[in-house]
């Protein structure tokens, strides 16, 4: 027996081991840097059928057999190598390394690594005891998100805000059925002041997208309205670095305690009902139990931590400010990556805007005037262009108006009129439509054209914008242009002098002379 079989039989017995001591097929995998379903499939095995799986792989050739000596190398030297870095050496070493899959990579990897007896080396974190803060030194902010179940049988997936007390563990949380805005985190935040009468002196968070807009360097870009409301109050920030939630520990813990213990298979009704079954928790058993950690109540601790609070007086937060649009020529305006219609006119060239608010998944656009224009449903895609039908007409003029603004155009308006009847005779709902083709073409006509292409849809009965348009382009390429005296521009005294110069001319000799010679 070779060592590599020596090494394979003795992995086997370890993983049967481990198994009669209780582990898991996944607990042992992982502590034996093996994948789980080799550990499932060896412990389906007796001895007798391992060896002859065994004896199966002796005379089984691996696609990347010529490729071990440099894998071998590479795991040796950087242990924490994931496969895929791997993979990517391979390929950048050896231009002509076949096309394999990733999972053909991996498996290859994991039999070098149990092969040569070389596990995977994580970098671990060292952790330190932190102190204990003083009382009303610290609070810590963070969110969360859960899928409830309703009595109907669907999902209503909740919002919510978590503050807790750094020192005592007081906690308090707020649900919303729709996301966080700058706005409803500064409401957050007045009601977890009011529930702990108190405000601390530091509160802890993430980078949050509601509160940051970017880091440069340390130097922390607030949002606008976030920004406005933390200088309307007394406590300072600190936000941790990115992809570091472990610095802010603490509201970590609650944010799970409050899924795994309060939502769990909780069922959802209404909001209202879920802010009060909230507090009730909070009350009887999240502030209430003796923490995990300290073996003292947060409530009890809470009672001395408030003494070092400061002065919590309730301000009212400002009304939702509404952002400005631009309106594009298309009458349409961006937002968050999709298009959103507005009625035909909307734009009055550049400079254009309309204030734009959600309001429970329902976006709403108003004029400058705060008058509202139109809504849409706000769409949870990237690139998508959401229109109402009625946006493509011109709805600032009634139907009547307009049938009295086209017929005008018209030398004789009775003969325009019988014309539009007909066109609303057959085309009840889409007669607006048509009367737009219509006006938008007789604004650039003449008397004369507008009078000859009326009478020529109106004798071959062709009750249509579209067709009248048509007629009218023909009849105005076979109209010439009338003579208007007003356009000739006469010459003054120095031009009709030269009007009558006549040109210096050449003699046919001169040219002759040249050619010839």
């Amino acid at each position: 027996m070779t060592i590599k079989d020596l090494n394979h039989w003795i992995m086997y017995h370890e993983i049967h081991k481990l198994s009669r001591l209780g582990f898991s097929a996944a607990h042992i995998a992982r502590y034996l840097v093996m994948d789980a379903r080799t550990v499932g499939r060896y412990l389906g095995m007796s001895e007798q059928e391992y060896e002859l799986y065994r004896n199966g792989l002796t005379h089984r050739n691996k696609v990347l057999s010529d490729y071990e000596p440099f894998v071998k190398q590479k795991l040796t030297e950087f242990q924490d190598t994931s496969t895929a870095q791997i993979h990517d050496w391979l390929k950048e070493y050896y231009p002509d390394f076949p096309q394999v899959s990733p999972r053909t990579v991996f498996n290859f990897v994991m039999y070098v690594r149990q092969l040569y007896n070389i596990p995977v080396v994580k970098p671990v974190r060292e952790y330190f005891p932190i102190p204990e803060l003083p009382y009303g030194e610290q609070a810590q902010v963070d969110f969360g998100e859960y899928n409830m179940r309703k009595t109907d049988g669907s999902r209503q997936r909740v919002k919510f805000f978590v503050m807790v007390m750094a020192r005592s563990r007081m906690k308090y949380i707020w649900f919303q059925s729709k996301p966080f805005t700058a706005q409803s985190v500064c409401q957050a935040h007045e009601n977890a002041f009011a529930f702990f009468d108190g405000i601390p002196n530091t509160i802890v968070y993430d980078q949050d997208r509601t509160m940051v807009v970017d880091e440069n360097i340390g130097d922390i870009i607030l949002t606008k309205d976030f920004k406005q409301y933390a200088d309307s109050r007394s406590f300072a920030l600190h936000f941790c670095r990115k992809a570091d939630p472990e610095s802010k520990g603490k509201v970590e813990n609650v944010v799970q305690y409050v899924k795994k213990n309060f939502l769990y298979n909780r069922t959802y009704s209404d909001l209202e009902s879920l802010n009060q079954q909230a507090l009730a928790w909070l009350a009887r058993t999240a502030n209430f139990l003796p923490h995990n950690y300290t073996k003292k109540s947060p409530e009890s601790e809470f009672a001395i931590e408030k003494l070092s609070l400061n002065h919590y007086a309730p301000i009212r937060l400002n009304e939702i400010k509404m952002d400005t649009y631009a309106v594009r020529k298309t009458n349409t305006i961006s937002y968050k990556s999709n298009f959103y219609t507005l009625p035909m006119g909307t734009y009055q060239g550049p400079g254009t805007q309309v204030e734009a608010k959600e309001n429970e998944n329902i976006l709403e656009l108003y004029n400058l005037n705060g008058i509202l224009i139109c809504t849409h449903p706000i769409s949870l895609q990237k690139g998508q262009t959401i229109s109402n039908t009625n946006h493509r007409r011109d709805t600032s003029l009634s139907l009547k108006e307009m049938i009295t603004e086209t017929s005008k155009y018209f030398t004789d308006e009775e003969l325009g009129l019988t014309y539009i009847w007909q066109i609303k005779a057959k085309y009840p709902r889409y007669t607006r439509d048509h009367l737009q083709v219509m006006l938008k073409t007789l604004k650039q006509a003449d008397q004369a054209t507008a009078d000859k292409s009326l009478e020529f849809c109106f004798k071959n009965e062709l009750y249509n914008g579209h067709e009248f348009e048509q007629v009218f382009f023909v009849q105005l390429s076979q109209t010439d242009s009338p003579f208007n005296p007003h356009n000739i521009k006469l010459f003054n005294n120095g031009s009709q002098q030269k009007a009558i110069q006549s040109p210096q001319t050449s003699s046919m000799l001169d040219y002759e002379h040249i050619i010839n010679h």
